[in-house]
């Protein structure tokens, strides 16, 4: 049998579970995941989970969230005076908006909060802080 490794292209079928067992994401229903090991395009526990499967193989991994999306960062949370957020945006918590960094990079944002004088935005990842359990059955390795 042929084990994935190192600079090997594969393809995974997974489901991504939250410690309550809710799904954040899953394959199911679409074409497998693919990716090339090694190369960072996963997050470093799910590459390491599938360094080492088989074709046919199938797992659970239980990723930290160190190895995931890392901690939640106080930092990446910002008050933004209301009157620089456009009148056209319907704000209610939740809502996902863009912003540009001085870099001129957009960052994706989450409105954490809302309040007479500014709004507070988020950029952590939503699994930010979350431990994750990935069910991986490994489809093909070229």
């Amino acid at each position: 049998m042929t084990a994935a490794k190192s600079g090997d292209t594969v393809r995974i079928h997974y489901t991504g579970k939250l410690n309550d067992g809710t799904v954040f994401d899953s394959s199911e229903g679409r074409d497998p995941l693919e990716f090339t090991v090694g190369a960072g395009e996963v997050i470093p526990g799910f590459e390491k989970a599938v360094d080492g499967m088989e074709v046919g193989e199938k797992k659970t991994a239980e990723v930290p969230c160190d190895e995931a999306y890392g901690q939640v960062n106080p930092e990446a949370r910002q008050d933004v005076p209301r009157e620089q957020i456009p009148e056209e945006i319907p704000l209610e918590v939740g809502l996902q908006l863009q912003m540009q960094a001085p870099s001129g990079q957009v960052v994706p944002v989450t409105v954490a909060a809302i309040g007479d004088e500014a709004v507070t935005l988020d950029a952590n990842h939503a699994l930010a802080g979350q431990d994750l359990t990935f069910n991986i059955e490994l489809v093909s390795v070229d």
